[in-house]
């Protein structure tokens, strides 16, 4: 069996989407264009900045890509030249938006996406954070047939993978990732081959990950230490965990639950050690182990105390 070469079209923004959009590069497949957000302003500089993918595809010149980047998705235009590119396949990667039906239509075999969660859990834009803030053991990704809701399509593929105690959404992120090209490769091959069955979601069991705000981020030190840890690698590297030190912002990159030992006054620093602080919770204490002060650089909590020495008694907001 001659298994036939797709012209297919990606669309994806952040570093997630980056591993499938080289993984299509490298496979038989040829990748005519790749969609992407609009560069955009960020940081204190309002630098403007380009998406990952933008930056994979201006790598690839030689490839001939085309890479489109519309602030409105239904803009007519930007269909009609999509459409003109006469594409068998999306393929789908934390681009940022839902595609419209009018968009879906176009690709004489679908589009797919891929999902980092085991669906119907996590539907949204942050599935891996949540996954981490609810204390998932496992998760996962799915490669999804699309349709004009928000990740509700029926699923083509799936696989799953333990979480370490000590995940953060950057581990996470990149293991996913890596789970998810994967997968697209062996769905693309099924597909052709029609080896693929889609089955659709039991909607009654989804859950949702909305965006995350970096207001989120602030630490209630009211709750159990097990659930400050997991805020704190759910948002680490972004938007961060964080509490107010005398005012001044404290993002927290690590930290250690410690069982059986509770402050009188939940943020209260119960103990300062050489490399760590110890600050009272609702139920057990936290081990503050790497930090960034406002307007410094990340750093041990060995090094933070070199210069900011916390005695005992101080209070965390």
């Amino acid at each position: 069996m001659t298994i036939p070469s797709w012209r297919i079209i990606f669309f994806g923004t952040p570093s997630f989407a980056v591993p499938t959009l080289k993984g299509l590069l490298e496979g038989p497949d040829e990748v005519v264009a790749a969609v992407t957000q609009p560069d955009r302003k960020k940081g204190r500089g309002q630098k403007v900045s380009s998406s990952s993918v933008k930056e994979v595809v201006s790598q690839s010149k030689e490839r001939g890509i085309l890479l489109f980047q519309p602030e409105k998705i239904k803009d007519e235009i930007f269909q009609e030249r999509l459409r003109d590119l006469h594409p068998d396949l999306f393929v789908v990667a934390a681009y940022g938006q839902i595609l419209p039906g009018s968009l879906l239509e176009i690709p004489r075999n679908g589009a797919i996406n891929v999902h980092a969660s085991l669906l119907p859990k996590y539907r949204g834009a942050a599935p891996i954070a949540w996954a981490i803030l609810k204390g998932e053991e496992v998760t996962g990704v799915t490669i999804m047939r699309m349709d004009e809701g928000m990740d509700t399509g029926d699923i083509l593929l799936q696989r799953e993978i333990l979480m370490g105690d000590e995940e953060t959404a950057e581990t996470l992120r990149e293991k996913l990732a890596s789970l998810g090209v994967l997968l697209v490769l062996e769905t693309v091959i099924k597909m052709k081959r029609g080896e693929i069955f889609p089955f659709p979601q039991d909607h009654s069991q989804a859950t949702y990950a909305p965006s995350l705000k970096k207001e989120d981020g602030r630490i209630d030190w009211r709750r159990e230490a097990r659930e400050i840890d997991r805020q704190v690698r759910a948002f680490n590297p972004w938007p961060g965990a964080y509490a107010l030190l005398d005012g001044q912002f404290l993002k927290i990159f690590k930290g250690k639950v410690r069982e059986g030992k509770t402050g009188e006054r939940p943020g209260g620093v119960l103990w300062v050690g050489t490399d760590f602080i110890e600050v009272g919770t609702e139920k057990g204490s936290f081990l503050l182990k790497e930090v960034q002060l406002e307007g410094k650089r990340r750093m041990s909590i060995r090094d933070f105390l070199a210069g900011h020495p916390i005695p005992v008694g101080t209070v965390f907001q």
